[in-house]
């Protein structure tokens, strides 16, 4: 299906594209990608494959995090001369954890329409089959690099109260595991989401202890790219007392459970974030 007159001059398209499976693209990103002056690429040669697969012969242009100060104000003089341009990046939805954010910035501030095209997304698809609960979660990026502050990183995020998730490249994902599991401890329960929507797609939810074995286990398991989810911190029956485990076992039976812990809060002086959890754990015993 071809989705015709979508493209207004002087406007910036931020296009989702595929993370693996070329047919993960839509109609209207399609249309966009075809139709616009210029494409903005995270790396021009990994999109030109994109592209030649489509059939598409817009121009490209580099956009990535070594060039994107000068890059970032060539395009903004572009767009404001009228041409259409297009931002991509290697794969899935730009920005995140991608280049691009200063191009937008500058959009915004020329007074120049920024437009989504919404598709695919590491995050989103490997939250979305990870089986932990996603009506809040943290995403953290990569984490760094090196082990001090990779331990650091780690060490908050098992503490946070929701549903945690990052990026991780193989060449350290079974040092993050081993990481993970010294400061967060081995029995965590951890989902590991690897190539989503290529040949080799996993997901191996598991224990860290388990995940670690299991990468052990066979090293091509340690290839690909990978996103990590960590479940929640566990808000145990005991740090609430009773009357407040009532309190909000009433509240969450009549109420939303946002407005239930944000009213239950307001009485009881708990965080909001923990009554969150525990009438979440309420919800998973009905």
């Amino acid at each position: 299906m071809r989705v015709e007159n979508l493209v207004i001059s002087g406007q910036l398209y931020i296009v989702a594209t595929p993370i693996g499976n070329l047919a993960d693209i839509s109609p209207r990103a399609l249309a966009i990608l075809t139709d616009v002056d210029l494409i903005a690429a995270e790396d021009t040669r990994h999109s030109r494959h994109l592209l030649q697969h489509y059939g598409i012969n817009t121009p490209l242009q580099a956009l990535h995090s070594h060039n994107e100060e000068k890059s970032a104000q060539q395009l903004l003089s572009k767009l404001q001369a009228g041409k259409s341009i297009a931002l991509v990046s290697d794969a899935g939805t730009p920005l995140i954890s991608d280049p691009g954010a200063r191009l937008t910035r500058l959009a915004h501030q020329a007074n120049i329409p920024v437009v989504a095209i919404p598709g695919a997304s590491a995050l989103i698809a490997a939250l979305s089959v990870a089986g932990f609960s996603a009506d809040q979660f943290y995403f953290a990026g990569f984490l760094p690099a090196k082990t001090q502050q990779r331990q650091k990183s780690l060490q908050a995020l098992g503490k946070r109260p929701e549903t945690a998730a990052f990026y991780e490249a193989p060449h350290r994902i079974l040092a993050c595991i081993e990481d993970a599991i010294e400061v967060i401890g081995a029995e965590r329960e951890a989902a590991l989401v690897k190539e989503i929507s290529k040949c080799h797609e996993t997901v191996y939810r598991a224990t860290l202890a388990e995940i670690k074995a299991w990468l052990l286990d066979d090293p091509l398991r340690q290839k690909g790219e990978f996103v990590i989810i960590i479940s929640a911190a566990e808000t145990k029956k005991q740090d609430l007392d009773s009357d407040t485990q009532h309190l909000m076992q009433v509240l969450s039976k009549n109420l939303p459970l946002k407005q239930a812990s944000q009213l239950g809060s307001e009485i009881s002086g708990f965080n909001k974030k923990i009554l969150y959890q525990y009438g979440l754990s309420l919800k998973d015993a009905d």
